[in-house]
């Protein structure tokens, strides 16, 4: 359904929230933005609230939430289902990611940091930090703390018979 009024187009929406045109049109595809209305030939058209609500997700994204968090805060920012206990779980369960991810981080800075103190600088073979980093991949991961690894796809093709 064409719409009468003139919106803003995908690019104008982009630039205004910051956010790139790629991005936007994913967020269309997994439902986190509502379709907007288009025009009579066939363009986007962009209103206030679809620029109001992707800059609510930038930020939301800008702070780390997840995709799956966002959706849940948009729900609750909508008239009429404002609950500030649901908001407070859901930033209460994000800014426990976040501290776990500040400790992990700190751990980081104390490895390298007694790591780099070791180094002379000078022109010498031998190199605390390439030993600490061939030592940890000698050293199989620890099991506490998966590590995520790429997956790889593997596309085949068949041949004409």
């Amino acid at each position: 359904m064409a719409a009468n009024t003139r919106g803003v187009t995908i690019g104008q929406l982009a630039k205004a929230t910051g956010v790139n045109l790629e991005t936007v049109r994913y967020y269309e595809r997994i439902r986190l933005m509502p379709p907007p209305d288009r025009t009579e030939g066939g363009h986007r058209a962009y209103d206030s609230d679809h620029v109001r609500r992707l800059a609510f997700i930038r930020r939301a994204r800008e702070l780390g939430f997840g995709i799956e968090s966002i959706r849940a805060l948009l729900v609750a920012a909508e008239p009429g289902h404002s609950s500030c206990s649901e908001v407070m779980e859901i930033a209460d369960a994000h800014l426990s990611e976040v501290r776990t991810k500040l400790a992990d981080l700190a751990r980081l800075e104390k490895i390298l940091a007694d790591t780099i103190s070791q180094c002379a600088g000078d022109q010498t073979p031998a190199c605390p930090v390439l030993d600490m980093l061939d030592a940890a991949r000698a050293t199989p991961p620890d099991p506490v703390t998966p590590r995520r690894s790429p997956t790889k796809r593997v596309r085949t093709r068949r041949r004409a018979t």
